[in-house]
């Protein structure tokens, strides 16, 4: 069915408009209803043209005085205006048609809307709506909305559209009073409210979107989002799993080769994870904290229990270097205990992944790290019971959904031969999941986005981090830095130098890390200095890691491949180069690089002038904490929930109307009523999820 089959006939919308809206999302009627504006025109008065203000919205009415064809560098058309009171304003097009001389003639009155601006005849509009009046032509009788829009599809087509809707289709009330605020409009009136408002509502509370209007609008899709995340949490509680129940030693043995004592918080998340898998309900958990908090070894632990327990486990991370970076820690601790762990990847070649999938099949592999080619057809796991997901909003939501889904399979083939109570309807089982986030999430998307996860918390440093100095030094003072490497390397001490590139740009200009490699060399004849990027093969690589691990390298230059998984205790600087190019999840996860060992740390970020406002907030938050959760607020609020996770192009329903952040109070009203109304009015939950999300839920199930 072609998507303009989905509008009420009355709209008259054609295939080719049809197109056109379903680039912005726009389906059904309601979908049209609920395109509410971004902002809003008054053309409800006429502003003489003495009060116009620079660069400020307004609708005068002029007459138009004389008009003459330019070619002043290129052909323009100037239009030359008087208002009632003889002051001029100039109109300006650069682009125009017969049409456009033929309405603004001399005598011809014109309503004309735009933003004035200070040009070289006085005050004057450069490309202006406008439109030719009569004295007794009435005003608009409220706000003009300003739509988002696509290409061939006018501010005008759209309001026309608009109105037309309002006129043809209602959006009857779905929810029971029970949950509403009594300040709040209906639904239906709302909508219209935001659609075309009255000259005499608050502009302010418009566009800040503080009107009761606006709260119903927000409720709604902050319940939707909610009823689907209770939804799928409800569904996993009523699955099956396999408990993960130790049959051998291998768990106390992993216990008991950890060269140092967990944290308090590392314990308290391993009790919650321990409880989880050894229930025959699917776990489904987060494991979040800050960078060097010790998420792995609590990974490592749920992964001795499922192996203990005679399972398999898989950890996915996103990207290669990680998974191999997880890969040779998970390897480190399990070998000694004859636990086989195993890594795929796409650069891993043919011949060994054969063998790697056979190995995976016969389970003579207990532990299966590696990227998405984890949830490619060819891998067949034996008795798979427990996925680790590494920085799992970096994943797009089908990729976690596709391993989801070869777990369900992997158990349930096997569900009979694993427990002596299985059911015969096998599907019924279902995996234990865990996810971890190396970026501290803050409570208000946990509430919005994870809400169906059970979340354990590790909000304690191992006892041997030291506090890290943060300093920010403008890259003029770049030799100033070198010194500083030079005396902290006479001091037995290590440095990362952080470069964004490794080839020149000439649009970001950014110093590369060929080249800073090479500058310090010459800067810095005695020292040991090595370099990694992402070009190297995954053996050099690691021949440049090792080597930097084992202290027989001085200063490590490299990309951002070292942003995440390498432990050096005696590194004691980290320099980021063109600091102001990096994110503040990227900038924190590198300052967590050191600060390892009891050694004072510093992390050096060099900027170059002149900086953007966000970069100069960025670095401002990169000075002041060393927080992660603090860190990882102000990213939110720097860049939108859907850039913070990732979820741009994962297809992950964001939110349109809600502001995480400023309408936490709205969350929370929106988590209790969801909850009343699926145990109380299940149909009404259902129709307002068709209503906001339709097809999309699913994604939020994952």
């Amino acid at each position: 069915m072609s998507s303009f089959q989905s509008f009420s006939p009355s709209l008259k919308i054609t295939p080719k408009l049809a197109e056109k809206l379903d680039k912005l999302g726009l389906r059904t009627d309601q979908d049209i209803l609920l395109h509410i504006p971004l902002r809003y025109e008054d053309e409800t008065h006429i502003t003489p043209v003495a009060d116009l203000r620079l660069g400020v919205f307004a609708q005068t009415q002029v007459t138009v005085v004389e008009q003459s064809v330019q070619f002043r560098g290129r052909r323009s058309l100037w239009v030359t205006t008087m208002d009632a009171a003889e002051d001029t304003l100039v109109l300006r097009f650069l682009n125009f048609y017969p049409n456009t001389t033929a309405t603004l003639k001399e005598g011809a009155l014109v309503r004309v809307q735009g933003e004035p601006r200070m040009g070289h005849h006085g005050m004057e509009m450069v490309h202006p709506r406008f439109q030719a009046v009569r004295e007794e032509t009435p005003l608009s009788e409220h706000l003009s909305p300003v739509y988002p829009t696509t290409e061939g599809l006018s501010q005008g087509a759209m309001r026309k559209l608009m109105m037309k809707a309002m006129a043809e289709v209602s959006l009857p009330e779905i929810l029971p009073s029970q949950i509403l605020d009594t300040a709040w409009p209906t639904l239906n009136e709302a909508v219209r409210l935001l659609h075309a408002p009255p000259p005499d509502v608050n502009p302010s509370a418009l566009t800040e979107r503080d009107h009761p209007a606006w709260s119903r609008i927000k409720f709604e899709e902050l319940l939707a989002q909610q009823i689907s995340l209770t939804k799928a949490k409800l569904k996993r509680a009523a699955e099956h799993a396999p408990p993960l129940l130790a049959q051998n030693d291998v768990f106390s043995r992993f216990v008991a080769q950890l060269p140092f004592a967990l944290t308090g918080a590392q314990q308290r998340a391993w009790a919650l994870i321990a409880h989880d898998v050894a229930c025959g309900v699917p776990m489904h958990r987060l494991l979040q904290g800050d960078v060097g908090s010790g998420k792995t070894v609590v990974a490592g632990l749920a992964c001795a229990q499922c192996v203990a327990a005679g399972f398999q486990a898989a950890v996915m991370a996103p990207t290669e270097i990680l998974a191999e970076q997880l890969f040779e820690k998970l390897r480190g601790w399990f070998e000694p205990l004859d636990v086989h762990v195993v890594w795929l990847a796409s650069s891993v070649k043919k011949k060994d992944k054969l063998m790697t999938y056979e190995a995976i099949r016969d389970h003579r592999a207990h532990v299966v790290v590696g990227t998405h080619a984890l949830i490619q057809e060819a891998v067949q796991f034996y008795r798979l019971g427990l996925a680790v997901i590494d920085e799992q909003h970096r994943f797009g939501v089908m990729q976690r959904l596709a391993l989801r889904h070869k777990m369900r399979d992997s158990v349930s083939m096997l569900a009979a031969g694993m427990a002596e109570n299985a059911s015969a309807s096998c599907g019924e089982y279902a995996p234990h999941q865990l996810m971890m986030s190396a970026t501290p999430i803050p409570r208000t998307l946990a509430l919005s986005y994870f809400a169906d996860l059970d979340v354990a918390v590790i909000d304690e440093l191992p006892p041997n981090r030291t506090p890290i100095i943060t300093k920010l030094i403008d890259k003029v003072r770049r030799g100033d830095v070198v010194d500083k490497v030079a005396r902290d390397v006479a001091l037995g001490r290590q440095v990362y130098w952080v470069c964004p590139l490794i080839e020149e740009s000439e649009t970001l200009e950014l110093q590369t890390a060929i080249d800073t490699h090479a500058t310090l060399v010459a800067m810095l004849p005695e020292v040991r200095i090595g370099l990694v990027h992402g070009r190297l093969s995954a053996a050099e690589k690691r021949a440049v890691m090792q080597a930097f691990v084992a202290h027989e390298l001085d200063v490590l230059v490299a990309t951002t491949v070292i942003e995440v998984g390498v432990d050096v205790a005696n590194a004691s600087v980290m320099v980021i180069e063109h600091a102001e190019r990096f994110g503040l999840a990227q900038l924190h996860q590198l300052r967590g690089r050191v600060g390892r060992g009891a050694t004072q740390s510093t992390c050096i970020l060099l900027y170059e002038k002149p900086l953007s406002a966000t970069a100069k907030s960025r670095l401002k938050t990169m000075y002041e904490t060393t927080d992660g959760f603090e860190v990882a607020r102000q990213d939110l609020l720097l860049r939108g929930a859907g850039e913070f996770l990732g979820t741009r192009q994962s297809g992950l329903p964001l939110l349109r109307f809600a502001d995480i952040e400023k309408d936490v109070e709205l969350l929370e009203c929106a988590r209790d009523a969801a909850a009343w109304l699926l145990q109380h009015h299940p149909i009404a939950a259902d129709a307002h999820l068709q209503r906001w999300l339709a097809q999309r839920e699913h994604y939020l199930a994952g």
